[in-house]
């Protein structure tokens, strides 16, 4: 069904989703691994993609050694490191610029978006990416008590949007963010940047948001 047909809103998780922000987390987690004398795999990458700062914290704590306490402080490291990279540049993922305009177009379909960064991260990519004005909503880890994969982050979008979460689709590339979207109980499509990444869960799997193109 064309998107213009059954839904109020498109909610779309940012990195690896919108932006090509994967890249840059990757970057700035190898360089946190070496800085501590460990060296970041791509099974790392796989175990901690989409996931919360307090999942994070936990995986490195038990990577790199300590206390719970210094995990959450390699997390704020690796945040540092990650808002450095997207204050330089920011690309957007094949798609998504041309998605969003033609979403604009549709009468009655708000737009949000939903991202398991900081707020600080958020706001420094969508400029970088000349994306600040693209969403109606944006809602950050910052604003919920729990991050995906919990719901609230897509239930608080879906309350700013004033729309109910049935009438809601939402764009994912991690399975975190699927399973946030599905507990919300909003329709979701998964669009993994990675082909390892696990999107099986959400309703439809699509390989880049260029096929949403003929839908909406």
């Amino acid at each position: 069904m064309p998107l213009s047909g059954r839904y109020r809103a498109v909610v779309f998780d940012m990195d690896g989703l919108l932006l090509d922000t994967e890249t840059l987390w990757h970057e700035a987690e190898v360089e946190l691994f070496a800085r501590h004398g460990d060296e970041f795999t791509w099974d790392d990458k796989l175990a901690v993609i989409g996931t919360n700062r307090a999942i994070t914290a936990r995986y490195f704590a038990k990577r790199l050694g300590g206390t719970p306490e210094r995990g959450l402080a390699l997390v704020d490291e690796m945040i540092e490191l990650m808002h450095e990279r997207v204050k330089r540049a920011v690309e957007a993922r094949p798609g998504a610029v041309e998605l969003i305009a033609r979403l604009r177009e549709l009468p009655g379909v708000g737009l949000g978006l939903a991202s398991n960064s900081p707020r600080r991260l958020v706001d420094s990519a969508l400029a970088s990416a000349r994306m600040s004005d693209a969403f109606d909503v944006i809602v950050t880890s910052d604003d919920v008590e729990h991050a995906k994969p919990d719901p609230d982050i897509y239930l608080l979008a879906c309350e700013r949007l004033g729309v109910a979460p049935s009438e809601t689709l939402a764009l994912e590339d991690s399975a975190s963010g699927v399973a946030a979207a599905k507990a919300a109980g909003l329709v979701c499509i998964g669009v993994p940047q990675f082909a390892e990444t696990d999107v099986s869960a959400a309703d439809r799997v699509i390989g880049s948001l260029e096929e949403l193109l003929l839908e909406a």
